[in-house]
């Protein structure tokens, strides 16, 4: 198992440089980063920083969407950071959520994220594609590589994963409902014709070592808020009872009433009250760093190969110390 670093990319960006080249020195291969421009800052002026500070790691967005830049700046801002740093970059994608909610639009169509990742890939290693009616290609990539891994929870956004991506990104660390979405999303890139076990599996969720469960809880209870802003999608698509989404995914947003991104992402959260502590539990990674390597390895045996963790609580540097001390020579390989 690798492990990654999300971040939300408030100031000052050099935080996030210094957690990066932390997180490269304790075993850590990749950084990620919100991006939402409205809220935060943005992040692919942070990753050329990052990069420059550090040797290794891959950096990238967790996630970007087709709306908020025109594909071909996508591809360009990927594909000028890897020929400046050697191809360490990836694409993390998804249909939206609070980059394109907070400026009135909606999370766009399957199709649209599909057509997207076959531009910006090809586009950022040098390939020519048609957009709009017109052929289009970059004359000054060299040797460009991306990878784009793609953010789903449905049955139809895993499909189009497994299909299109080179990586699934499952932003929760349930068992059960990785099982479940991680058979979906191979099956259908076997169907595509391509090799299941090519996808590669990353579970992104909050972690935080410590022994007061309680207080753990309660700073990364955001994270349920946040799930359930997809879920809430997925409930309006295909209907609580259609057993379309496992009940264990969807059942606890009965009680949620609203939600206001000027908390998202953050501890204390007030639109997250409604988030039981079972479902904390189990969408997140809490308790002592040899829980922590517990609940990795049952996921490791699932075909998760990344595990990302969200650095979003009051424990910021105490969590990362645990994990390159405890968690990741249990676990990681370089």
């Amino acid at each position: 198992m690798t492990f990654g670093l999300v971040l939300q990319t408030d100031p000052p960006a050099t935080r996030l440089v210094e957690l990066a080249r932390r997180a490269e020195g304790v075993g850590f291969s990749s950084v990620w980063t919100f991006d939402s421009p409205v809220l935060w800052q943005e992040p692919f002026v942070i990753y050329s920083r990052i990069l420059e500070a550090t040797e290794r790691v891959m950096v990238g967005p967790m996630v970007t969407n087709p709306r908020s830049r025109q594909w071909p700046v996508t591809a360009s801002l990927f594909a000028t950071l890897n020929d400046m740093y050697g191809n360490r970059t990836v694409c993390g994608i998804g249909r939206g959520d609070s980059a394109v909610r907070v400026v009135g639009e909606r999370p766009t169509t399957l199709e649209e994220v599909a057509a997207c990742i076959r531009t910006v890939k090809a586009l950022a290693t040098g390939k020519e594609v048609e957009l709009h009616g017109t052929p289009i290609r970059f004359p000054w990539v060299r040797d460009g590589a991306l990878e784009v891994w793609m953010a789903a929870y449905g049955p139809k956004a895993l499909q189009v994963a497994g299909r299109e991506a080179d990586g699934l990104i499952l932003q929760i660390a349930d068992p059960y409902v990785i099982s479940w979405a991680v058979g979906r999303a191979r099956e259908a890139a076997k169907e595509a014709g391509r090799d299941p076990d090519a996808l590669t599996i990353c579970a992104a969720a909050p972690a935080y070592v410590g022994d007061d469960l309680a207080h753990q809880r309660d700073q990364v209870r955001w994270f349920g808020g946040m799930v359930g802003n997809h879920v809430a999608d997925l409930v309006s698509r295909y209907g609580q009872e259609s057993g379309a989404v496992p009940a264990a995914l969807t059942a606890y947003i009965e009680g949620r009433r609203g939600y206001d991104y000027a908390h998202h992402g953050r501890a204390g959260n007030p639109d997250t009250e409604f988030v039981p502590d079972e479902i904390v539990d189990r969408f997140c990674v809490l308790g002592t760093a040899q829980d922590h390597v517990a609940k990795l390895r049952e996921l490791e045996s699932l075909g998760v190969s990344q595990f990302a963790l969200y650095l979003m609580h009051d424990a910021q540097d105490a969590t990362l110390a645990a994990y390159g001390e405890l968690v990741v020579p249990a676990l990681g390989r370089r």
